[in-house]
């Protein structure tokens, strides 16, 4: 078989990406819209404010949420990010991060749920899994930009894309490990299928399932800098203009903020884990009392 006559993907592809621009364009836009708004909502106050403002708050932030070496973390590395000159770049990164993040963990762990209940749904979602997670994950942003065009939108949807699949993987192995003897003192006492997710499940599978957020946000910050090569700005356009510039000195700069994004994000995401561990106990506590005032 030549190469002429050789099976392409793209030509099957094609023609559902056009049909799908031709008829569902104005849900895109809305989407698009959306997406647009919830960024212009994150960004807003941390580039518009004075940058020292916005450091002490952050860091005020992440101490009262974790500890005062989280904090030290995050004035020092938004300090060092401010003084590069990148500080827009970085809060535009940041923002990015944030959205395609939660995004992510309200597809990813309610999903997770349903997979837990559901022994065909959690085979079906393992063949789709294993390809997300096998692809380059440039990939992702052809059939974002194919449907949304140039920008940060589409940037979040490839993010979400790769981000997806290990909160969704790890949350439900955090609901499938939790102890069948917790479940059925819950039962015994005559507690409801839902107070027995809502106070002894997910309270039980927390501390892996905030090892599965960890991990989501961490893969979405690879994937917004990479996005850069779509025009998404922040980091990852400056990444871009340095590569292609052979600028070195501006590549060097946004390569260490994105360094210290990402320590920042890792850091602070294991101290709340840290911080926050729920003992399993006290949600079956919560599940009987709250049986007790029904009674």
């Amino acid at each position: 078989m030549t190469i002429e006559n050789s099976f392409s993907p793209g030509q099957a592809i094609a023609p559902v990406f056009r049909w799908l621009n031709i008829n569902f364009h104005a849900a895109f836009e809305a989407f698009s819209d959306a997406i647009n708004a919830a960024l212009v909502l994150v960004e807003t106050p941390l580039i518009s404010g004075p940058p020292i403002i916005v450091i002490t708050i952050l860091s005020v932030a992440a101490c009262l949420l974790t500890s005062w070496r989280t904090a030290v973390l995050v004035a020092v590395g938004f300090t060092t990010c401010f003084l590069a000159g990148l500080w827009k770049e970085t809060m535009e990164t940041t923002a990015l991060v944030a959205v395609a993040v939660l995004v992510a963990l309200a597809i990813g762990i309610p999903l997770g749920i349903l997979a837990s209940r559901q022994r065909r749904i959690e085979l079906g979602l393992r063949p789709i899994l294993d390809v997300m997670q096998t692809l380059p994950p440039w990939v992702y942003l052809v059939p974002a930009v194919i449907l949304f065009g140039l920008g940060r939108v589409p940037a979040v949807i490839a993010t979400v894309i790769y981000g997806t699949p290990p909160i969704l993987r790890i949350t439900t192995l955090a609901i499938k490990g939790v102890p069948r003897d917790r479940i059925e003192l819950g039962r015994a006492f005559g507690a409801s299928d839902r107070m027995i997710l809502w106070k002894i499940e997910l309270p039980s599978a927390l501390p892996t399932i905030l090892v599965g957020i960890n991990q989501c946000i961490i893969l979405s910050l690879a994937m917004v800098v990479l996005a850069g090569l779509v025009g998404a700005g922040g980091l990852g356009a400056e990444v871009t203009r340095g590569l292609t510039r052979m600028e070195m000195g501006l590549g060097l700069r946004a390569g260490l903020a994105v360094v210290i994004l990402a320590l920042i994000l890792d850091r602070f995401s294991r101290a709340t884990l840290t911080a926050r561990r729920t003992r399993p106990l006290t949600g079956i506590a919560n599940a009987l009392r709250g049986r007790r005032k029904n009674k």
